[in-house]
């Protein structure tokens, strides 16, 4: 069983990955090619409309560290583990040459779906978001009744808004869903949702935001886990918990930048067995990435690595002085073992 997330306490010096050699880098390796990078999204989502991270380089590549501002510091540590991995370490043996994904609708009018879907070729798989502010129960109707329209799968992401009796009652108005996606905030809430509806339940905040990530399962509380490798600690971290997991998996973005993309598409692409169609297009929501971003192809993207561009669209100062404080913090914490030790099995 993977040892559960806060229990186990990394010692200061531990390698990231048992079996690995790769130990956390000092603090001044990791500013010495630091950059904070602000990328203006194409429709608000999450309630941002400008994407804050720090990219850095390593011996095998570059990694991302871009927890949301309003996470503190012991979990952010969980998002700066995962960019050492990619950066020191580099990604696991690939077993597949492609990932399918699926489109992401923000909560934007019915009549502004169409174009979204555009930017998502060949895609059969559609994640909608749904309890935004402002959203009514038509507005949400309405927007996947468009996106229905043009693919045959479709799911929801209420990002643990609902009540209980909100979610049972508007998961049977939207109609036939793929799943819903962290329906309400608590495993309870969410086992009570899936005792009450036939639509699929998915997790996603109740494993990558839980101090014990196998909760959700042990409850019954779910069908299908949504994981992501920053918030999880990197993609061996990732690997580790989906084979032990009896769920479905889908790999997703926590909305990174193409070089934190590579990371999740190259972790789906090491998943064993067949998957459902990943979270990993979200690259088409900025106007502008570090990089190349991951455009789906035929409803498919392929894992390769990220160099940023040389003319990156930097933060202001002041941001990026606020990232490289938090890069401090947060690295203390890790260096001194407040994460968990256990990052994955190799």
């Amino acid at each position: 069983m993977f040892p559960l997330a806060g229990k186990n306490r990394l010692k200061p010096g531990s390698d990231l990955c048992h079996g690995g050699s790769v130990s956390i880098p000092s603090l001044e390796e990791i500013l010495d090619t630091a950059q904070v990078v602000a990328l203006p999204m194409r429709e608000r989502f999450r309630g941002i409309t400008t994407r804050e991270v720090m990219v850095f380089r390593g011996p095998a590549g570059w990694g991302e560290f871009g927890p949301f501002p309003e996470y503190d510091d012991a979990e952010a540590a969980w998002w700066l583990a995962a960019g050492i991995e990619a950066a020191w370490q580099g990604p696991p043996s690939p077993l597949r040459d492609s990932v399918e994904v699926n489109a992401t609708v923000p909560a934007v009018p019915a009549d502004d779906v169409a174009a979204i879907l555009d930017r998502f070729p060949g895609a059969t798989t559609a994640k909608v978001k749904v309890a935004e502010p402002g959203d009514t129960l038509d507005d949400e109707v309405r927007r996947v009744a468009a996106v229905r329209d043009r693919v045959p799968n479709v799911r929801v992401d209420a990002n643990g808004k609902w009540t209980p009796q909100q979610a049972i009652s508007t998961i049977r108005e939207l109609g036939e869903l793929q799943y819903a996606e962290q329906p309400c905030a608590t495993v309870e809430e969410l086992a009570a949702v899936r005792a009450a509806v036939d639509t699929p339940i998915a997790a996603d905040e109740s494993i990558r935001r839980a101090e014990d990530p196998l909760r959700v399962v042990r409850a019954g509380a779910a069908d299908v886990a949504v994981v992501k490798v920053a918030p999880l600690g990197g993609m061996r971290r990732v690997l580790a918990i989906a084979a032990d997991i009896d769920l479905d998996i889908v790999v997703s973005s926590a909305l990174d930048s193409a070089v934190g993309m590579a990371a999740g598409v190259s972790c789906a692409a090491a998943l064993p067995g067949e998957t459902l169609a990943c979270g990993l297009g979200t690259g088409t929501m900025f106007t502008r990435d570090v990089a190349t971003p991951f455009v789906p192809v035929d409803g498919r993207v392929h894992p390769r690595l990220v160099a940023p561009d040389d003319d990156l669209l930097l933060a202001d100062p002041v941001r990026a002085t606020w990232w490289r404080e938090r890069l401090t913090r947060t690295h203390a914490l890790l260096a001194a073992g407040h994460a968990a030790s256990e990052w994955a099995r190799v």
